[in-house]
């Protein structure tokens, strides 16, 4: 999709009193506006791309949905930019027959922007989900070597942030059927961390099915309560980040049994809770 990045003219100024101007490539912005069963449930400013993924893990992590086959069909809704074309920024999820459509509470009064996925949240009772995969119950172990490869690992295959340099991302690394260790079976880059964790959620609800036992989510950013929440309703033990976790992250992650690993840079990591998961 072309509008996941886009070209601008720039001036380039240097200390040495020298400016140039050039084409520099920036990451496109643009508004979503997630419905369910017609019905406007939430709009957020993301990537463009993957925008079925993204309602869909947007819809799991706040308890509407919690497998593919609770959606019966999901499509893109008429809706005109400011060039007259069809802009493809609203998204409809149709529920499956027998799936209760989301409380009222749930729907989001404000905008979600790119750098907040709670934002327009009811109330504060709306913002913790509870989960129903136990976490502490998933046996997967994994060397700190494995670990400490991951964001070099992630960092190779943001193709959007090569270009741009402004985006986050997030990998799910599953097990590797063909021997040990761990491979990249998705990545997503988003302006938003929250997005691109959605985006990875969703995508696994329709190629792999939840829980996601034995897995490894690591993302670009920090850890925030957010990404914890999303990554405990996947069924993910593992988050890894290559910055600081929030301490409502750190407590999430000790409640429901999650590994939670920040600073990870190649050379070392910290790890928060669930230091079993990684031996030494």
């Amino acid at each position: 999709m072309a509008r996941v990045t886009q070209r601008r003219r720039v001036r380039r100024l240097r200390a040495d009193g020298g400016a140039r101007d050039r084409a520099d490539v920036v990451a496109g912005e643009e508004p979503l506006e997630v419905r369910v069963d017609g019905r406007s449930f939430s709009v957020t400013m993301r990537t463009p791309g993957d925008d079925f993924d993204l309602a869909v893990g947007f819809l799991h992590g706040e308890g509407v949905v919690t497998s593919w086959a609770d959606v019966a069909q999901i499509d893109y809704r008429s809706g005109i930019g400011m060039d007259g074309l069809r802009d493809y920024n609203v998204v409809d999820v149709q529920l499956a027959e027998g799936v209760a459509p989301p409380d009222p509470s749930l729907e989001r009064h404000v905008y979600t922007s790119s750098s907040c996925g709670v934002c327009g949240t009811a109330s504060i009772e709306s913002v913790r989900r509870t989960g129903t995969h136990d976490l502490g119950a998933d046996p997967a172990t994994f060397p700190l070597a494995e670990l400490l490869a991951l964001p070099d690992r992630l960092r190779e295959a943001q193709a959007v942030f090569d270009r741009t340099g402004g985006v986050h991302a997030a990998g799910l690394f599953v097990p590797d059927e063909d021997g040990p260790g761990l491979r990249l079976a998705c990545l997503r880059e988003d302006v938003g961390r929250h997005n691109a964790v959605d985006k990875v959620v969703g995508w696994a609800l329709r190629e792999r099915g939840m829980p996601l036992l034995g897995s490894v989510l690591q993302v670009s950013g920090r850890a925030s309560f957010e990404l914890v929440q999303k990554a405990a309703l996947a069924g993910i033990p593992l988050l890894s980040a290559v910055s600081a976790p929030s301490s409502l992250a750190v407590e999430l992650a000790e409640e429901t049994g999650m590994t939670l690993v920040g600073f990870n840079r190649g050379e070392s990591l910290n790890v928060y809770t669930g230091a079993e998961r990684i031996p030494t």
